[in-house]
């Protein structure tokens, strides 16, 4: 990671997934000395950026943001080297400091002043980036310079602006002095708490930074002035500030699409070509044989299509180039379709990205699991498209509004920052005909009346027309889920938080109902083979027994399986943090549309689980 300053200083290094998952553009990254804000995409040095091939992703984004869109792109990267005056170097993501204000570190002196006030002076260090630094010049213990850190505090709103806080302007009550005035910020007491922090001038004015949190925020703060840090701009804004805390997590909320690699055809060279064809290889089809064997090993996706022989190469560039356009589904704005037709196509993948193998079903569930698929190999390109500040995007539950969304640059993007994850998986089938009957017992209506009223009252709270209702089946399967992740952890080597989950279930003239548990790492290639071998018939059986036992009982009891979702318009019902709650990172909606009952038996609705005993 690079700074913005004229020397392009390094201040440090994340891992390149971070940028899209935890620091992408506009979030502030929290270095050990340095507080830092990654810039919008067009500060990017693309050079050394390698493009991603995934067109059902840029199909997706196109939909979202434009046909404009070029390009998916990994972040700009060169491996390391002993060589501190190499390239690589010199390679990174453009940041600026944020927020501008520093603090004297020395307690003596805790002057709290701007960046470029004059006041402090940027340390660098080219052999070991990360101890980068502002030091004050008050001279403090020991006769050296203090460090100085960054304020502790930032407003923001929820139309994704970010800013500085005023200190000035909360330290005098409302009132702009004028320049020439000498701030502090000191804590007066031992529990860090807001009204232990002041704000004091030279003037004698002071504040406890109580008065710009909570209820008294409203009066103190000033309006939002609509600022994009990230990208150096300012735009009208109408909503009310709010004071957080430098490091918050709500201060970032990333925006993403993901869609897993699919076999586009039965042999590798086939699929390899498909991969590059609309962005290299579908010109060489015009061209004759030799000359197109000499261009093709100049293409960048040479190398990919080395092992394969130039041959080999150019027979598949004629079998594609005289077969039928690909459907990639461009009117339907749902990914997951053609990822349930590969997993329930019933016949084994071998694939470098997509690799599936059936598996006989656990005579114990052959009553309501039609089948199982392990997915030794499967890759995962996630594409960052905005965030939000404050609030998160609602998963999938409504359309995240367009001025909620915070853009990654000016004007219209041309091109995406993605990330490349690959992993393996389980894949189960759940019995359609065994949901069908489930759905139509009396006492499932029932509950599904209770989480629909819920549903429409949560909606109404927001101002939302009362629909997009995911059904039934899909909270059934997602309880489901959740539940098999938990018992999974406990065997398969990984964390919870690094398992995910991929719901398939809608009806209509194709209906579906299955889930995919997968896990996905970006930086090894292939799989640990943990959460595979959890899936052969000899093991899942009892897991998924087990998962099941502990989902009748919730520590919580009685009161989770109690809770009415529509006192509270709730999205859950007999769920909490000690049954099924899973981390952000696993739950592809944010814990939303859970309900034990729907599962399993429980203290309080016995007989409408679909595991009733």
């Amino acid at each position: 990671m690079s700074g913005p300053q004229p020397r392009s200083l390094r201040v440090g290094a994340l891992r390149p997934n971070q940028l899209l998952h935890t620091y992408g553009v506009g979030s502030v990254a929290d270095l050990p000395s340095l507080s830092v804000l990654t810039l919008g995409l067009a500060h990017w040095d693309l050079t050394h950026s390698m493009p991603v091939t995934e067109d059902r992703l840029l199909t997706a984004v196109r939909r979202r943001l434009g046909g404009q869109v070029e390009s998916l792109r990994l972040p700009p990267h060169l491996p390391e080297t002993s060589d501190l005056f190499a390239d690589w170097t010199r390679v990174g993501v453009p940041v600026a400091l944020f927020p501008t204000w520093l603090r004297c570190s020395d307690t003596r002196c805790n002057r709290l002043a701007p960046a470029d006030s004059g006041l402090f002076e940027l340390l660098s260090s080219p052999y070991q980036p990360d101890r980068a630094r502002y030091v004050h010049s008050c001279r403090g213990n020991g006769n050296s310079r203090p460090t100085a850190v960054p304020a502790r505090f930032v407003l923001a709103c929820d139309n994704g602006h970010l800013d500085d806080f005023p200190w000035s302007y909360v330290a005098h009550g409302g009132m702009d002095p004028g320049a020439g005035h000498s701030l502090t910020l000191a804590e007066r007491g031992s529990t860090g708490e807001a009204a232990n922090i002041f704000i004091s001038c030279e003037c004698k004015a002071s504040r406890p930074m109580s008065v710009a949190i909570g209820l008294h925020a409203e009066k103190t703060l000033p309006a939002c002035r609509g600022r994009h840090p990230h990208l150096g701009t300012y735009e009208p804004c109408d909503a009310p500030t709010r004071t957080l805390a430098l490091g918050a997590t709500n201060s970032w909320f990333a925006m993403q699409l993901r869609v897993f690699s699919l076999p586009r055809s039965e042999h590798p060279v086939d699929q390899v070509v498909a991969k590059f064809w609309s962005s290299e290889l579908h010109l060489l089809a015009g061209l004759d044989a030799d000359t197109a064997k000499k261009i093709m090993q100049t293409q960048a996706c040479w190398g990919e299509l080395r092992p394969y022989g130039a041959d080999r190469v150019w027979a598949a560039i004629q079998r594609r180039s005289t077969a039928e356009p690909d459907d990639e589904s461009e009117d339907d704005d749902d990914l997951r379709k053609p990822e349930w037709l590969a997993f329930t196509a019933g016949t084994s993948t071998e694939l470098p990205d997509f690799t599936t193998r059936p598996e006989p079903v656990p005579h114990q569930h052959r009553r309501w699991l039609r089948s199982v698929v392990l997915v030794p190999r499967l890759r995962e390109v996630s594409a960052l498209y905005g965030f939000t500040r404050i609030d998160a995007p609602e998963w999938d539950v409504l359309d995240t509004p367009d001025r909620r969304r915070a853009p990654l640059t000016h004007g219209k993007p041309t091109w995406l920052p993605c990330a490349e994850m690959r992993g393996e998986g389980i894949f189960l089938r759940v019995d359609e005909e065994s949901v069908v009957e489930w759905e139509h017992r009396p006492e499932v209506k029932q509950r599904e009346q209770l989480l629909i009223r819920a549903h429409d009252l949560w909606r109404a709270q927001r101002k939302l027309a009362p629909e997009q209702w995911p059904g039934l089946r899909y909270v059934l399967l997602h309880t489901f889920a959740h539940v098999l992740i938990r018992e999974l952890a406990l065997e398969c080597g990984y964390s919870a938080a690094g398992i995910g989950e991929r719901v398939y279930a809608w009806a209509g003239d194709t209906p579906t109902a299955g889930v995919l548990l997968y896990t996905a790492a970006p930086d090894s290639e292939g799989t640990l083979g943990g959460l595979v071998s959890l899936g052969r018939t000899d093991r899942l059986g009892q897991l998924v027994e087990r998962a099941l036992d502990a989902a009748r009982l919730c520590s919580s009891d009685p009161l989770c399986a109690e809770h009415d979702p529509t006192v509270h318009a709730r999205l859950s019902a007999a769920a909490c943090h000690a049954c099924l709650f899973a981390a952000e990172t696993s739950c592809e909606r944010g814990n939303h549309y859970l309900d034990r009952a729907l599962l399993v038996d429980t203290l309080t609705d016995p007989g409408s689980g679909f595991f009733a005993r």
